[in-house]
């Protein structure tokens, strides 16, 4: 069997799309595998997810560290020393130094809940709620050093409701990114994802030519 991409998963929550990549990885014929999951918050839900999949934790304060920078070498001395390949944002709510992205540059990707480049930053659904739009979704990309900003892997368009409340729509989006983040991940490893300048491509990527329409 072929050497399997090994993961670092950075969380600060629950890890709902920590269990994605937990459930992927033991399905068995998913090309990666989870080396170590980092947590700036010891009271993170996600972190029980990993120790019951017998996957290695590391719990890492910003407290004690003169700056962001200082912070950001810690982290990336546990990921190297776990012999990380990939580093997967997964509700890390820590804004990032650019010494950080440009020592993992496109081997950082992240999970935002909407179709960038619209409704960046936090409060993704109550930003799509308010400007009216029929679709929102979810994007997995390479990180940059701006914000939510990087090489698009996949994105899957989620309808919104009228009766859409930001927990409703939030709910429905969720389901999609368990469904992307396992797939770009998988795609990444089987070394299928060419980067061609602010361009991500998939080789062999599955066509979809279908028409979204809402209200449908």
């Amino acid at each position: 069997m072929a050497r399997r991409l090994k993961l670092g998963v950075l969380i600060s929550g629950r890890g709902s799309n920590l269990q994605a990549l937990i459930d992927a990885a033991a399905a068995g014929d998913w090309p990666a595998e989870i080396a170590l999951v980092v947590s700036n918050k010891a009271d993170a839900a996600g972190l029980a997810r990993a120790e019951a999949a017998g996957i290695p934790t590391c719990v890492l304060s910003h407290r004690g560290h003169p700056d962001r920078a200082s912070f950001d070498a810690t982290m990336t001395a546990a990921l190297v020393a776990a012999g990380v390949d990939l580093v997967c944002l997964a509700g890390f709510m820590r804004l990032l130094s650019p010494e950080f992205v440009e020592a993992w540059h496109d081997r950082l990707i992240n999970i935002h809940p909407s179709l960038l480049p619209s409704f960046r930053g936090l409060h993704a659904h109550e930003q799509a709620l308010e400007a009216g739009v029929r679709f929102t979704g979810c994007t997995v990309h390479f990180v940059r050093a701006e914000m939510d900003d990087g090489p698009i892997i996949v994105q899957a368009a989620v309808p919104v409701l009228q009766d859409d409340t930001a927990e409703t729509l939030a709910a429905r989006v969720l389901q999609a990114e368990h469904r992307c983040y396992p797939q770009a991940v998988r795609w990444i490893a089987e070394g299928r994802v060419r980067i061609s300048g602010a361009r991500a491509l998939v080789a062999d990527a599955p066509a979809n030519e279908d028409f979204l329409v809402s209200p449908g």
